[in-house]
């Protein structure tokens, strides 16, 4: 599974489906051209980015590619509506189609057949179940959790053993469902992306359980938002919200150090994110092709071992969080 992913590095594309902002169709394509000759070839989806507008641009860009070239991945567990309905949030930039929430086996095959069709492709790679999870459903989650269990979770589990797609898993910004459920004997998920919890600003709960239950069972981990939604390189947003103070002081001392051994934040934050033995790629995301160039040339940029002893001298990293050194 992690082989079919070309350099630990992929594209996420939830910026492409207008998080934040209005992002113009010719620069969001021309982002994921960039990407693709970049030499990126795993590509990172969902229906929920935009109501299908990441998607759809995503299509629009692969299609004109074999097939057999790219690794593709999308979510389940919401299905886009021809209703229409006014936007807030993440997503008031995106397309005004009403999401409708289903976690069930005739949800997941719903899904799986929209995306398919704003993806132009006849095949899926690997697909998550995406934000069953407290930060989307509070204290409701556990419920949500079981209804997808029953069904998301079984067609899954059937889809892969049909040879369908080549993995399954969840997509969360938390780490407790994708414990739960690779504790589960009846549905094994192989690849679980978790977004925001295993970045250089926010490891140590991760590292704890999480990391080390992926590793013994052989689950990989797709690391999505390694920037902590933009705080660490610059923005405003950590967890997707307004970063709190203590926050944007962390990340100071992270760029202060990063700019005393001349390297920049994003190869910090990237190779700290690829350098845990559980992690199958990275995928940070953006709608602007110059950014991508910069996190492809990160991913590479050599970092002195100096610039890691003084990160753990500076409890700015976990000590035992697994660093390029060792």
């Amino acid at each position: 599974m992690n082989g079919l992913i070309k350099g630990k590095i992929g594209l996420g594309t939830a910026p492409l489906g207008n998080m934040f902002r209005d992002a113009p169709e010719e620069e969001a394509l021309e982002t994921i051209n960039t990407a693709w000759e970049q030499g990126v070839r795993y590509f990172d989806t969902a229906p929920f980015y935009g109501a299908g507008l990441a998607e759809s641009r995503l299509g629009e860009v692969l299609s004109k590619h074999d097939r057999g070239d790219y690794v593709l991945s999308t979510k389940v567990g919401r299905v886009i509506s021809d209703e229409m309905e006014d936007k807030e949030g993440l997503f008031e930039y995106g397309r005004k189609n009403k999401i409708i929430e289903d976690y069930s086996e005739d949800g997941t095959l719903r899904s799986i057949e929209q995306s398919l069709e704003r993806l132009k492709t006849d095949r899926l790679d690997f697909v998550y179940v995406h934000d069953i999870s407290p930060d989307f459903h509070g204290d409701d989650w556990v419920t949500k959790f079981d209804t997808a269990r029953k069904g998301a979770f079984r067609t899954l589990t059937r889809l892969r053993e049909e040879g369908v797609i080549k993995s399954w898993g969840l997509g969360v910004n938390r780490t407790e469902p994708i414990e739960m459920a690779i504790e589960l004997e009846e549905t094994i998920p192989d690849l679980c992306l978790q977004a925001t919890r295993y970045t250089l600003m926010d490891h140590e709960h991760a590292l704890r359980k999480l990391m080390l239950s992926a590793l013994e069972k052989k689950i990989g981990i797709v690391v999505g938002a390694p920037y902590s939604s933009g705080v660490l390189v610059g923005g405003s947003h950590f967890e997707y919200q307004k970063a709190p103070d203590e926050i944007v002081s962390k990340a100071q001392k992270i760029q202060e150090l990063a700019s005393k051994y001349q390297v920049s934040v994003k190869s910090v934050a990237l190779q700290f994110s690829m350098a845990h033995p559980a992690v199958a790629a990275v995928i940070p995301g953006t709608t602007r092709p110059e950014h991508v160039r910069e996190d492809i040339a990160a991913a590479q940029e050599v970092i002195p071992s100096e610039f890691w002893h003084e990160l753990r001298e500076q409890n700015l990293v976990s000590p035992v969080a697994p660093l390029p050194i060792d």
